[in-house]
Parts: C-alpha cells; structure tokens; sequence
C-alpha cells in the first residue's frame, strides 16, 4: 500500500468536479418528509414562537402550503393535529371528522399525488397531555391501543397513504394492522415510529402541538436515551407485528442507533429530526453563531449518512430550494 508522498488524498479535493463525482452520499427530494400542524378555523396562520417559520395552519392554509410543498418537488407531508376540545380519551383522534380527518380529504382532494402520512397518537387530543387512556397516573397500554387501531382506520378512511404510530404502547402496531386489514386497508403502509426516545429535543414540539403533559413524563413509553440494544428489541418487535418502514426519533443524537437499526434489519428506515433540532439551528444561526444553511445540509447529510432512507424536517422546503439552486 502505498505511503505519502506516493499518496496523497487531497488530490481528489482539489478539483470541484472530482470532488462531486465522488461523493458518497447524496441527498434527494425524495428522501424529504415535511411536518406540518394543522388547527380548527379558517385564514389561521400562527407562528410557533420556538419553531421560527412553522406555524399551525387551518386547513384552507394548510392546502395552500402543501400546494407550495408539492411545487418545490417535496414527495410528502406528516401531519399533526390539534384538536378545538379535548378529553380524557382523546375523542378527537378517531372521530371521522376530526381535525386530521378533514384535513386528510381536502389535502387529498387538492393534491391526489403529494404522500400524506398521519401520526397516529393522542397527546394532542387527551385533555392530560398523555399518550393514551389513564388510570389515576398510569397509562393503560392495552385500553390505548384499541383507541390507537380507531385512530388508524378512521385516518386511513379519510385518504391517509401511511400510517405512522408515535405511541410507544407494546403491541399497537399488531392491533393497528389487524385493524387496518380488515377494515379493507390492507395496501396501507405503516411507518413505525419503533425506536422513539424520552428526549429533551421535543421542547419545541410540544408548543406547537400543544401537548405537555399535565403531570409526570413519557419516560414509562418512550426509551430511555441511554439505551441502544433496548431501541433493536423495541424494532424487532415492530417489525414482527408488520411494521413496514422503522423510524428513529430523535435523529441528530441517534446517529448510532439509526445505523444499527438499518444494518441490522435492512427495512427502509425513517430518521426525525426533531423540534428541537431544527430550533438550535435557527436560533444559533439569529445569533450569528453559525452558517445556518450549511449547518442544515450537514446535519441531514449525517441522518442520510448514517443509513436513514426518509428524513422527516421541518427543514424539508429549505432543502429542496438548495437542492434547486445548487444542482443547476
């Protein structure tokens, strides 16, 4: 093997041409899922103070923005609602004419080609702030999981293409896809939020979908962020149910576990980069702290790099403009 100064690597970096024909990882549009939240009422356009540039959306805007989404070359949006009353079971969620429900069939109606996945849980429904049915202040995992299975197939009723469960409840993705197939939606994929961790990057999140727990945590559900062996149990797991695509969430600190999860089961794998990602950099990039863009590009470079096949960011409409604006 040849030694300096035979080699020498910074021949191929050089050249501006060379250094693009080998790059080893690309990012595409196709790779890009765009969050958005979605709100009862009409012209509603509200920002969300710790997410600068998302905002919730009535569903007349929020066909607006999936139209601008669609034109940008985006394949797909996940959509979040927040309901106008909540209850202790989160009626909302599996009510056929729901928040997401409605705004399923308008996107749907508007937009037959752009990918309309759904998160499937009910914080933002509860009136608690939890992910399923409470017993004082435990959450029942089983009574949660059939209220899950109506949530799915009221979604997949309205037009949803995939299914995305963000619960973390044992056995809800076997009782989503029984649900789902005999209720005639056996074409219907799910995309298994299945390694979800506790993490403290979700702050933003829960101001936009307004969901913080009354009480308490989601540490008794969501992983502990110490664990990584525990995130390949819990992908099994799902994957043995009929998970048909496997999420990682949060991205940026999961780098690991996004590329043990792909190494090990070879599904397509979904990373997300979370709120609190996404605000760091733009609140680091006000401040004049960092490249903002470049930063962007090299933080999804890494999820893309570490094996994640679909990268869900709020980030998504600004990569798709660089990816115009640098590949011409």
């Amino acid at each position: 093997m040849a030694n300096y100064p035979t080699k020498r690597l910074r021949r191929l970096r050089y050249n501006p041409v060379v250094r693009d024909m080998i790059r080893e990882t690309h990012l595409d549009k196709s790779d890009l899922i765009y969050p958005l939240f979605v709100v009862h009422g009409t012209n509603v356009k509200k920002e969300i103070k710790s997410m600068p540039g998302v905002y919730q959306m009535s569903i007349d805007v929020l066909v607006e923005e999936c139209k601008e989404v669609s034109s940008l070359g985006i394949p797909s949006v996940l959509l979040f609602g927040i309901p106008e009353h909540k209850d202790e079971r989160g009626s909302e969620a599996y009510d056929s004419n729901g928040i997401i429900q409605q705004a399923v069939r308008a996107i749907k109606s508007n937009l037959p080609n752009l990918l309309v996945v759904t998160d499937v849980c009910l914080c933002e429904y509860t009136s608690h702030g939890h992910c399923g049915v409470l017993d004082g202040e435990e959450i029942l995992n089983d009574e949660t999981v059939s209220l899950l299975a109506k949530e799915a197939v009221s979604h997949a009723e309205a037009g949803a293409d995939i299914i995305a469960p963000s619960d973390m409840m044992d056995g809800r993705i076997a009782s989503i896809r029984k649900a789902l197939d005999y209720k005639g939606f056996s074409k219907t994929p799910i995309m298994s939020y299945a390694a979800k961790y506790a993490s403290g990057f979700y702050g933003p999140f829960r101001d936009a979908a307004e969901s913080t727990p009354a009480f308490g945590d989601r540490r008794s559900h969501q992983m502990d962020v110490a664990n990584a062996e525990e995130a390949l149990r819990e992908v099994e797991a799902d994957v043995e149910e009929g998970a048909d695509i496997v999420m990682v969430k949060p991205a940026g600190a999961y780098l690991d576990i996004i590329y043990r999860v792909k190494e090990k089961f070879g599904l397509p794998t979904a990373a997300y980069q979370v709120s609190g990602e996404y605000s760091m950099i733009k609140g680091a990039s006000k401040l004049g702290w960092i490249d903002e863009e470049r930063v962007m590009i090299e933080s999804v470079l890494a999820i893309k790099r570490a094996g994640a096949d679909i990268i869900i960011t709020y980030f998504a409409k600004d990569i798709a403009k660089y990816l115009d604006r640098t590949r011409k």
